[in-house]
């Protein structure tokens, strides 16, 4: 398991609006948006047959047990299929902005956007890795960085 932290460095100020669409929130999905602020990408995962599910869901779609919990995954992975945005942009997005389906190395995917290289250079297979950053006061997003494994 890789060290985690949370970036702060680019929140937006604390007097802004909200800008992005925030989650919605509920039982089955707290968990996870309870971790992201900690520096956790936490998974769910049935204690009856250990599948792992992402989105969350309020029951086990491989065995239907309601007996869910959670696994903090390591936040690395590899890109499994991504697409660059260019227009139309909805604020606060500047153009282009490359969102892409990461396959985490625990064997689910979730879907982010991955930042610190240009969108041409995203490329199927690159490898990347969890950063947690506060987009906007009180609303941390788990985006991906390009690594260097192999």
């Amino acid at each position: 398991m890789t060290e985690t932290t949370v970036d702060t460095a680019t929140p937006a100020s604390a007097d802004s609006q909200r800008q992005r669409p925030w989650p919605a929130v509920n039982e089955d999905t707290a968990f996870f948006w309870d971790g992201l602020p900690v520096g956790e990408l936490r998974i769910q995962r049935c204690g009856s047959c250990a599948a792992l599910a992402h989105p969350p869901r309020p029951r086990c779609a491989a065995c239907g047990s309601f007996d869910l919990g959670h696994v903090v995954a390591s936040g690395r992975g590899r890109v499994y299929s991504h697409v660059t945005f260019h227009k139309p942009l909805a604020p606060p997005f500047t153009e282009p902005y490359s969102v892409a389906v990461i396959g985490l190395d625990e064997g689910t995917r979730l879907i982010s956007q991955v930042i610190g290289v240009s969108p041409d250079e995203v490329h199927v297979d690159m490898p990347v890795e969890a950063t947690f950053v506060e987009v906007e006061p009180g609303l941390t997003l788990p985006l991906f960085r390009p690594t260097q494994d192999k």
